[in-house]
């Protein structure tokens, strides 16, 4: 037994600083509440969001600029209404022209050609 312990000694011993170094990088990098992976994850968070404190400041720009608008006169309100809500006064058809809205299939014209052979 005394053997076995004096062999582990001598080991531990020989690479003391290897070993030292080995559990401090540890600790470091991984381990620890302020590791380098934690200010890796952190740094990442905070860059979300800034974009998102961008993307906010912008939308808010835009809004408070429409507000600008609305306090100008009642016209801008049925301009605004026309615009994001698509209304209409009574005298008046709205036609919306958008490809991407559920439902619409886009017709390959290379299959036209074949269908209109056959």
């Amino acid at each position: 037994m005394s053997q076995k312990l004096s062999i582990i000694w001598n080991y531990l011993a020989h690479y003391k600083y290897l070993i030292v170094i080995i559990a401090g990088v540890l600790i470091v990098g991984v381990i620890d509440d302020n590791s380098i992976r934690q200010h890796i994850k952190y740094q990442i968070e905070i860059a979300t969001l800034r974009s998102e404190i961008e993307k906010y400041r912008t939308e808010y720009d835009r809004d408070l600029r429409i507000l600008k608008e609305m306090r100008k006169g009642p016209e801008v309100f049925g301009k605004i209404a026309r615009e994001r809500y698509f209304m209409k006064a009574d005298n008046e058809d709205i036609f919306v022209l958008s490809t991407d809205l559920p439902g619409s299939v886009e017709i390959d014209e290379n299959e036209e050609d074949k269908d209109s052979i056959r």
